[in-house]
């Protein structure tokens, strides 16, 4: 491993050295992705790593591509003392809101875990039930903290893996493409087909 990557994952894991340091032995990592696309759902992933994982290539899931997404899913989850996944379909999103459903995908995910942590720190997000486990929230977290960037990534190659199958029953999209995101192809898609069963009715009442 080069210099520069040591140094650069010894600075994303400063905030868990700390915490660490107060006795705490098994930190869980918590985030979202797709908060923001226009179908698809909400997917919450958390993942409990050894206090000594020092994975090369960890960082936040949107700085990295997604063949090196891919691979550094396969390496977290198998190194992983537990990791689960939140899903929360557009049809909740459109019931409760985005933030809500986010909320809801961290219950889900800390209720899969097979393992429970002793410290939560979770991106950005305040507010939620995380069945009595304290935890840390930290704005741009999946940038700043270790364990952060490694449920950022496990939660976006989920969610993309789930887009891609979907896009093969809804093909006119191009979710494969754009995930869901609200690309210039797939407003103006969504417009000439209609939305399909996946899309957020709260989130293209504009389009349409």
């Amino acid at each position: 491993m080069k210099e520069k990557e040591i140094e650069r994952l010894n600075i994303l894991k400063e905030e868990e050295r700390k915490i660490y340091a107060n006795k705490v032995e098994y930190i869980c990592g918590i985030d979202e992705a797709g908060r923001g696309p226009l179908a698809g759902p909400v997917v919450v992933g958390a993942v409990i790593l050894p206090k000594d994982s020092f994975i090369e290539g960890i960082n936040d899931s949107k700085k990295i591509s997604e063949k090196k997404r891919e691979k550094l899913y396969d390496i977290i989850t198998e190194e992983a003392i537990a990791y689960s996944v939140g899903i929360v379909s557009q049809n909740t999103i459109d019931e409760i809101n985005i933030l809500n459903a986010t909320k809801l995908g961290v219950k889900i995910a800390l209720e899969e875990l097979k393992f429970k942590p002793d410290m939560i720190m979770i991106d950005a997000l305040k507010g939620m039930d995380t069945l009595g486990i304290p935890y840390m929230s930290i704005i741009k977290g999946d940038a700043k903290c270790y364990s952060i960037s490694a449920a950022s990534i496990i939660a976006k190659v989920t969610r993309d893996r789930l887009m891609r199958q979907w896009d093969e029953l809804y093909p006119v999209y191009g979710f494969s493409k754009h995930k869901g995101y609200g690309t210039k192809e797939h407003i103006e898609n969504i417009k000439k087909y209609g939305p399909c069963i996946l899309h957020r009715k709260t989130f293209i009442k504009n389009f349409i």
